[in-house]
């Protein structure tokens, strides 16, 4: 294993033992691989994979099952206490526990009373290594208690006054869902005036005549045991002004004064909550829900702020028409006060609620599972937090640390426990409890030391083929303890493999990042410890790549003709390609004209529809390459030809032989127009139902003239004709005479039907109505019925108008239902339907998924996996899993910033996922959530995880200074993204002669805590480029350049100085100035007179055919030129004399984007390069050529 750390002082503090021992647990701590043949030989203490909720509600009229599944080596036996005594399960005839398994299944159906079971039971997993315990569960049987009798009196209500109808359900466990219907189990409206509070009361703010009616119905339904209960009907009488009036007036004399009030406007009073102020109290990452409901007249309008503060944003949700607050995932900093304010025309009221939000234990840092081998140390560490602060409780195998048996590897401190020189016989399972007064978390993890030697899993002999140029990953996976140290050799007796051309990973694989041709051969990977040594040869064969040698080429090909494209390769002797044509990026037409040869594509009888992109795709087991060319179709030469035409439409159509269900119809044709009449297209009118569109009915052969036509019952037909040619469609013929079919019942019956919920508590039924001709007959209608899937329930029924959809409320949440939608008129039904399932509506995931957990895979990337969630609380059709994770730190900075939490979804019942694009040396944290189509359940709790070191990026400035005879002053600024801890700098520095040649190369090694360093002993009036980058113990970052010139001595500099200041060096300067003037003036007379230069005279005789425009007649365009063609280099292009072009000179080549001659990619996946304007090469030894200025470009910009 990895050497120790000694510590050189003895007064060490505890809390500093206990980080040096985490980071020795961080070195030395052994990852087990998930090898089924390993895991089944390595012993291993007890692990709880499967348990039942802490508070686990069960139906009383089904068998109890309470879950305990574990794993271990040797397989666990398991036992049960109940309220903290042993439970013995064999006393007790009602209980059994499932074959190799924990879980025990309490009897009710035969016998057993659910509440004879009622208690707190927990699990106990134990082998010979230790032994897990479970969460403790408490099993409650649920309850719906039916309604108390009561007498309740009819409401009589002023119109514009308030009401309040109480609901009261009977209290059940769980709580029922309250909602109210009438008579006829139809929801009753609710509106900002009317509304259900979340007690389950009905509010009305001020009623109105038509809130008048007897059968305000309140229900509770009970969602464990299927059942709904209801209350007596509550009667409501809203007295109107004008009745009132008219009722007093009828008992008063003549001489009687009366004079009733008119409805009298009101500002808002709230009815819930009372008083002015109240309090709540939440816990963290639950709903928290706040609702004010006003009485008033006209109806208040609810408004909601924090004082002090703004509501969250994407957490905040009203509902209820505004009444009710609704704030998702709550936190400490939700605490504070809550204001509603209700407001009218006539004035406002309002009440503030103090909001105190709790916490219940959440982990900080849960324990991990350790594997250790003997004489290693380290530490299990469990931190957890909440509001109040929970108390942190350890145990070992079940029982409370202080009174199990002493351990000498163990101290425990806190909230860590300390090993110190663990044995064999220090493997156990240890407990962390951490609880307050609003719940507990309980935590399992255990010590297994293990003494193995060395192992390779990878098989014998394996196998790797690898295209020439690409990278070569070698694979050693491995096992032992303590962790072995493993090498790698070529050949048999070839020595180690060193050096950057390799790169070994931690997992033991090999990379070869651009194996070639002389990587061929046998590989051995030896593992070794102190238990041992083992190797492992692998073969690894290096494949020349597929090329294409000849591709295709742009056609233009005349319409009818033949066209051929030919895709020539050239592979490896010892793959076997497939070739793939491909048209506009699919297939080809199945179509003979194609034929597709060994080495070409050839089209026959070229047709428009030919024209498009044509792509050859060479594939092999390794790779694959293509190559794409366009054909473009154009039309033949015209020819003198007949004229054609389409048809004139057919004419003096005739309706014979007419049926209930047919009738015939024939017509005379119109003239073909010199192209035959190819078949007849026969269209019908219903005057009835859609009078004014025309149909589609049938057509025929255009040698026929008479045809039978089925017909529809309850239709007003009329019919017409259209010829058609391969010219054309004829205009549609004059409309034959009317003709009614008889009523009779419908014949089909509405099709997509479907059972979907919009809301958990109801079913909604759609279906496709009939069209108006396939009613049959008046008096359209629909059965819909419907019954629950797999109970025995008679089916229920109801008849509805012509419409499209149905409602069934106050179903269980996601249940199947069979339903079936039969048509009917006035003449009776249409045949049986079929069945159709459908869903009652999706509610939220109930759990989050568990036992989440992260791999850490490089530096900027990491996998998740996690246990899929029970599908029975996913309670709706399982969309997938959303992966939460977020950046809480950069270990290299120390600094916050803006959290921004990044979202994947991984579609279906999957249990794991990758996360990319992490940033290197930083902690993340994550949580997973379950969804389904009503939207996302409750997070998995935080998972905390580190990103190793990576390369860093470049210093983020380099400035030379200070310039003297023999020294330059260098500035530079630490990289932006250290992505680790810098451990120096490398500076490269070479001189730079007036030829551009460079000379010998300097490297120098500075520390990574200087920002400057002055060079001395440098060479005056000499120009020096300068490399910088920075280096972590990953390896080094991208470099930045710099050039920079010592000053020249002033003998040297005066010289230079004296020739500019001689006189005859300055009238040479004036005379070349005079002789410039007096050719550019004799240019501008010449232009001016509309002289020619010679040149421009003999391209006027002589004009050269080859830049005359090409004609249309030869097949060629204009515009086109060939590979033969001089065209101009662009600057800086370096295209040989032999016309070809180089792979490293192509445009995209990422060499062209960065500094240096290979682009790269940095471990965290950015790219190295600077985008700059010019690009710099490696430092050199040698000398290195400059171009030469071009004297064509030197005379334009003189002119």
């Amino acid at each position: 294993m990895q050497p120790k750390i000694m510590m050189k002082k003895k007064s060490i503090s505890a809390s500093k033992a206990s980080l040096v021992l985490f980071l020795c647990q961080m070195i030395s701590a052994l990852d087990v691989p998930l090898d089924s043949k390993l895991l089944e030989e390595l012993s291993q203490p007890p692990t709880i994979t499967q348990q039942s909720p802490k508070d686990y509600i069960v139906d009383p009229r089904e068998n109890i099952v309470i879950q305990c599944e574990a794993k271990g080596k040797p397989p666990p036996s398991f036992s049960w206490t109940r309220n903290g005594t042993h439970f013995d399960i064999d006393k007790d005839a009602q209980v059994t526990m499932k074959p190799n398994s924990g879980t025990l299944v309490i009897n009710i159906m035969n016998g057993g009373k659910a509440e004879a079971y009622e208690g707190v039971y927990q699990c106990t997993a134990r082998n010979e290594r230790g032994a897990a315990i479970s969460n403790n569960i408490v099993i409650r049987p649920s309850r719906s208690p039916l309604w108390t009798k009561e007498k309740l009196e009819p409401n009589q209500v002023r119109e514009g006054d308030s009401l309040v109808l109480h609901c009261r359900p009977p209290v059940g466990l769980p709580p029922p869902i309250i909602f109210w219907m009438d008579n006829a189990f139809q929801r009753l409206p609710q509106s900002e005036r009317v509304s259900q509070g979340l007690n389950g009361d009905l509010y009305f703010s001020n009623v109105q005549p038509e809130d008048t009616r007897e059968d305000y119905i309140c229900y509770a339904r009970f969602n464990h045991t299927q059942t709904i209960q209801q209350k007596q009907p509550i009667s409501v009488k809203v007295f109107s002004m004008d009745s009132l009036n008219d009722t007093i007036a009828a008992n008063l004399s003549d001489t009687d004064i009366y004079g009733a009030r008119p409805v009298t406007e009101r500002q808002p009073v709230l009815l819930t909550p009372t008083g002015s102020t109240s309090t709540k109290v939440e816990l963290r990452g639950n709903v928290l829900l706040l609702e004010c409901i006003a009485a008033g007249l006209p109806t208040p309008v609810i408004r909601w702020i924090k004082e002090g503060g703004e509501l969250p944003a994407n957490r905040t949700f009203f509902e209820n028409f505004k009444k009710t607050l609704k704030i998702t995932d709550v936190s400490e900093a939700d605490s504070g006060n809550y204001k509603c304010i209700a407001r009218n025309t006539l004035g406002s009221a309002h009440h503030v609620i103090s909001v105190t939000v709790k916490a219940a234990p959440y982990w900080i840092t849960a324990p991990r599972n350790l594997v250790l081998s003997p004489g290693e140390d380290g530490t299990l560490i469990c931190r957890a937090n909440g509001n109040p602060k929970p108390s942190i409780s350890w145990l070992a195998n079940g029982v409370p640390i202080a009174i199990a048996p002493e351990d000498p590897s163990r101290k425990v401190d806190g909230d860590t426990i300390i090993f110190s020189q663990v044995q064999e016989r220090s493997s156990a399972v240890y407990q962390c409890n951490a609880s307050n007064e609003y719940g507990y978390l309980l935590a399992n993890a255990f010590v297994n030391v293990l003494a193995e030697p060395p192992r390779i899993l990878t098989p014998a002999n394996k196998l790797y083929q690898v295209i020439a140029d690409s990278p070569a990953l070698l694979d050693c996976a491995y096992f032992g303890s303590p962790k072995p140290e493993i090498e790698w050799f070529k050949g048999v007796k070839g020595s180690i493999l060193r050096g950057s051309e390799y790169i070994f990973h931690d997992n033991g694989t090999l990379e070869i990042p651009v194996a070639q041709k002389d990587s061929t051969g046998a590989y051995t990977c030896v593992a070794r410890n102190k238990l041992g040594k083992i190797q492992n040869e692998v073969q690894l064969e290096i494949k020349d790549p597929t090329v294409i040698i000849k591709q295709p080429e742009y056609k233009v090909i005349q319409r009818y003709g033949q066209v051929s494209f030919e895709c020539i390769i050239k592979h490896d002797s010892t793959l076997l390609p497939t070739v793939i044509w491909l048209k506009d990026n699919d297939e080809l037409p199945d179509d003979e004209r194609f034929l597709v040869g060994k080495d070409n594509l050839t089209i026959m009888n070229v047709t428009d529809k030919d024209d498009g992109t044509y792509t050859c795709i060479v594939n092999t087991t390794l790779d694959s390459v293509s190559a794409s060319a366009v054909l473009t179709v154009v039309a033949a030469p015209p020819t003198p030809a007949v004229i054609y035409a389409r048809p004139n439409p057919p004419f003096d159509l005739e309706l014979t032989g007419q049926l209930e269900r047919s009738v015939e119809l024939s017509w005379i044709p119109g003239d073909e127009n010199n192209s035959p009449i190819t078949n007849f297209v026969i269209e019908y009118e219903d005057g009835l139902h859609e009078p004014g569109v025309w149909h589609y009915q049938t057509e025929v052969p255009g040698t026929q003239t008479t045809v039978q036509l089925k017909l529809s019952p309850y239709v007003n037909y009329s019919f017409r004709v259209i010829a058609v040619n391969e010219i054309g469609r004829s205009q549609p013929s004059e409309p034959s005479e009317q003709y009614l079919t008889k009523s009779a019942n419908p014949d089909e019956n509405p099709s997509n039907v479907q059972g979907i919920g919009s809301e958990p508590d109801n079913l909604v039924i759609t279906w496709e109505s009939l069209k108006g001709f396939q009613s049959n007959g008046p008096g359209l209608q629909y059965k819909v019925s419907w019954r629950q899937k797999d109970v025995d329930d008679e089916w229920t029924s109801v008849i509805v108008a012509n419409v499209s959809k149905y409602i069934v409320s106050g179903t269980p949440t996601f249940v199947p239902y069979e339903i079936k939608v039969q048509a009917l008129n006035d003449l009776g039904y249409a045949p049986e339907p079929s069945e159709v399932i459908g869903h009652s509506g999706e509610d939220l995931p109930m759990v989050a998924p568990g036992n989440v957990q992260v791999h850490v895979i490089n530096s900027t990337l990491a996998k998740v996996h996690w246990d899929p969630v029970p599908l029975k609380t996913v309670r709706g059709h399982l969309q997938g899993y959303k992966v939460y994770y977020w950046k809480v730190q950069s270990l290299s900075r120390r600094s916050r910033r803006h959290v921004e939490k990044k979202i994947l979804t991984f579609r279906g019942n999957k249990t794991f996922g990758m996360l990319p694009g992490l940033e290197p040396y930083s902690t993340y944290k994550l949580n997973v959530r379950v969804a389904n189509g009503k939207g996302e359940g409750p997070a998995s709790p935080d998972k905390v995880f580190r990103t190793p070191e990576g390369v860093p990026s470049s210093p983020s400035f380099l400035k030379i200074t200070n310039p003297t005879l023999d020294s330059l002053t260098l500035e530079w600024g630490s990289p932006t993204h250290p992505n680790g801890v810098l451990t120096s700098y490398i500076l490269k520095f070479q001189p730079i002669n007036n030829t551009h040649e460079l000379g010998p190369l300097v490297e120098i090694r500075i520390p990574a805590n200087e920002s400057s360093l002055i060079l001395k002993n440098l060479n005056y009036s000499t120009r020096y480029k300068f490399y910088f980058n920075a280096q972590t113990s990953v390896g080094s970052g991208n470099q930045i350049t710099e050039e920079a010139v010592t000053i020249m001595d002033e003998a040297m500099a005066s010289r230079q100085v004296d020739i500019a200041t001689q006189g005859w060096f300055i009238g040479l300067m004036c005379a070349v100035a005079l002789l410039i003037l007096i050719l550019l003036i004799v240019c501008f007379i010449r232009r001016n007179k509309g002289g020619k230069y010679p040149v421009k005279e003999k391209e006027d005789a002589h004009a050269d055919p080859e830049i005359q425009p090409m004609k249309e007649d030869d097949g060629t365009f204009g515009e086109y030129s060939d590979a033969e063609d001089h065209k101009p280099l662009k600057k800086g292009s370096r295209t040989p004399s032999d016309r070809t072009v180089k792979k490293e000179d192509s445009d995209d080549s990422l060499v062209d984007y960065g500094e240096g001659v290979n682009g790269q990619f940095n471990e965290d996946g950015s790219f190295i390069g600077q985008y700059s304007g010019k690009k710099e090469k490696e430092p050199a030894e040698g000398n290195e050529s400059s171009e030469a200025p071009s004297p064509v470009n030197a005379m334009n910009s003189f002119v």
